[in-house]
């Protein structure tokens, strides 16, 4: 039977990884390794060298799970190295409280978890609902459905190395209102953070939420907004490929002696 790893940034009592991990059972044997408090835009932090406390429970309807004390690519990591009784054939994160598309790959711990696993040469899926106020098991009902025959389907084909999905569905309320799939780049995220002192000698970021061109064709903000589920293939080799000759010409060269 194959083995399943789900994990979040949310952290293992959110409703999202509950939803996920039970939406898994139809594939496989599943276990979950998640932060034991929410993580949110930890990115792609690894802890080493630090004592790294976990806990054992159970996550919805009795699935065994492992909350620890840790970033989501630790719970990966540690995973991987271990501490899962069962050695996984595909990691899964999520379902994240709101979406992610466009710069917050870098941060969000959702995606990094996925990350990490492909680091680890594993097939991943990022799952994330644009949906910032989700809040209950059904509020991620279609996302977990959605999620059933996009995982079994990296299950049949696989994936390259070093890659993964990053799934971001609209904020629907039934599978019908979803207008299909689109096969996405990376739009562009506006953020629009403010620096606030909350007391002497201490501040905290805050602002609103970021925006987006909406209107860029193919890109992940262009088809959540538009109500259909995008899927981006992301890679882990971040050279600007394209940049390479323009930086040949720069001849740069040792300083003299």
């Amino acid at each position: 039977m194959t083995s399943i790893i789900a994990t979040n940034d949310d952290g293992v009592d959110a409703p999202g990884l509950q939803a996920l991990a039970e939406a898994m059972r139809a594939l496989g044997d599943v276990r979950v390794c998640a932060p034991a408090v929410n993580q949110s835009a930890s990115g792609h932090k690894i802890t080493l060298f630090q004592d790294i406390a976990y806990t054992r429970r159970t996550v919805g309807a009795g699935i065994p799970a492992l909350a620890v004390g840790g970033s989501p690519a630790d719970c990966i990591a540690l995973s991987l190295l271990g501490l899962v009784d069962a050695s996984p054939d595909i990691v899964v994160a999520g379902i994240n409280r709101g979406e992610n598309m466009g710069q917050d790959l870098t941060y969000s711990g959702t995606v990094t978890a996925a990350l990490e696993a492909a680091i680890h040469g594993l097939p991943a899926v990022a799952f994330s609902l644009a949906r910032a106020d989700a809040n209950c098991l059904d509020d991620y009902a279609v996302a977990a459905q959605i999620a059933v025959p996009i995982v079994r389907m990296v299950m049949d084909k696989g994936l390259p190395p070093f890659t993964i999905l990053n799934v971001n569905v609209p904020p629907v309320k039934r599978l019908a209102d979803l207008r299909g799939i689109r096969l996405t780049r990376q739009g562009l995220r506006i953020y629009r953070d403010c620096l606030v002192e909350v007391a002497p000698s201490v501040v905290r970021v805050e602002g609103e939420p970021p925006t987006a061109n909406t209107d860029e064709l193919g890109t992940d903000v262009w088809a959540v907004h538009r109500d259909f589920i995008s899927v981006t293939p992301v890679h882990l080799d971040m050279t600007a490929h394209q940049f390479m000759a323009n930086l040949a010409a720069w001849d740069l060269r040792l300083p003299s002696c």
